[in-house]
């Protein structure tokens, strides 16, 4: 009977989820030494009951390190709702994992949602400055002994902005009890002391060296910070064309006309290829020969983790959390930021040399699984949950 029941309050749970504003009902705490979860993970002794928000109806890299993190965390016996996230993206993922979802487009649902939902829940999760300010509004009003923990991701190495004269900081840092960085580079970046908990991801199947495609790959929105341009003066610069090589950008953004008029100045009509938005990123990885990421102001840098993961070789900028992710590995593996002669010509030595790319793609794999491993983060962030709540309860 007692299963029962939670799995009715779980159903029910999730049901609220798909309105667009949830009801305030008691939330799963999900059963105590139970054991995992259908989707696998790791039996905690105290479940939580987790609210995690972002205001978007997007789904790129921040999206989807909600959808792995609350996943994993439902898959751990907690009980997790997520606001935010493009929903016919996000919501499969999610039900899967029997977590609720509530659409938040606009700060202003973010508020409502986390206002509807506080008194359910032990810690919000927020990620990105909107959500902050739609959290820390919502619960204003409430006593901090009444209020839930409230946790601020911080994904980027950098300050929050502004709103008008004022720094969002000074708005926001009386109702927030403690942030995590996802990398050091973010941490040393922003205002305020934070836990670092590295982005993890799950392990990807190994690739045969021999199988992949002569392909530089380059995917990333095509946003000026992101210096796409970069990537493509180095793949001219680089001599590779000559070889058979070819460059796919995959992702889309206002770049994309001056990146075309760039290829096309550069005489790589022919062998460079606009793929647009893509939702194999992990086929793309485990074809592709080389990995080009030239932004250099990743917080982490997903797409340079994903590839590691797959053992795809990369040339990456020198910076930011880059310089985290690939400590330890060839000298090759880097480039010094902004510099398209360097990347060029990191990019032929390993064009030139199998058995180099091969070893470098191998140690990036062992070095994924080894140290930004998603069981590594959902640890790390319960910690920081469970810290934060005690610090709550002695203010």
């Amino acid at each position: 009977m007692a299963r029962a029941g939670a799995r009715h309050r779980r159903a029910a749970f999730l049901e609220r989820g798909r309105g667009t504003l949830p009801r305030a009902r008691p939330l799963d705490r999900g059963a105590a030494g139970a054991g995992a979860r259908p989707g696998g993970g790791q039996p905690v002794s105290t479940p939580l009951r987790i609210l995690h928000a972002i205001r978007s109806d997007g789904f790129s890299g921040v999206e989807q390190f909600v959808l792995r993190l609350a996943r994993t965390q439902a898959a751990d016996g907690h009980a997790v709702h997520v606001i935010g996230g493009d929903p016919p993206r996000m919501r499969p993922g999610l039900d899967e994992a029997g977590v609720a979802h509530t659409p938040a487009a606009r700060t202003i649902e973010v508020l409502r949602a986390v206002r509807g939902l506080a008194g359910d829940v032990d810690v919000v999760n927020t990620h990105m400055t909107a959500a902050d300010v739609g959290a820390v509004a919502a619960l204003a009003t409430r006593s901090r002994a009444r209020r839930p923990a409230v946790v601020a991701t911080c994904h980027f190495a950098r300050r929050r902005g502004r709103v008008g004269p004022v720094p969002i900081e000074a708005l926001v840092r009386g109702g927030i009890d403690a942030q995590i960085s996802i990398s050091s580079a973010v941490a040393m970046a922003i205002d305020g002391p934070s836990t670092v908990v590295h982005t993890g991801i799950d392990p990807r199947p190994a690739v045969d060296p021999s199988t992949r495609d002569r392909t530089v790959l380059m995917a990333q929105r095509l946003q000026p910070e992101k210096r796409t341009d970069v990537g493509v003066r180095a793949f001219a610069a680089s001599g590779l064309a000559g070889e058979g090589w070819t460059l796919d950008i995959a992702g889309i953004g206002p770049e994309r006309e001056p990146l075309e008029r760039l290829v096309a100045e550069l005489g790589l009509a022919a062998s460079v290829r606009f793929s647009g938005y893509r939702t194999d990123l992990p086929e793309l990885l485990s074809r592709a020969g080389l990995l080009l990421a030239p932004c250099p102001v990743e917080g982490l840098g997903l797409t340079l983790l994903e590839a590691m993961a797959s053992g795809l070789p990369p040339v990456a900028a020198d910076a930011a959390g880059h310089v985290e992710l690939l400590a330890g590995l060839d000298e090759r593996a880097r480039f010094a930021a902004g510099d398209p002669d360097a990347a060029g010509e990191r990019l032929r030595s390993l064009a030139a040399d199998p058995a180099a790319r091969a070893a470098l793609g191998v140690a990036a794999r062992e070095r994924q699984q080894r140290d930004f491993s998603l069981r590594a983060q959902a640890d790390g962030t319960e910690a920081a949950y469970g810290a934060a709540i005690a610090r709550k309860g002695r203010r």
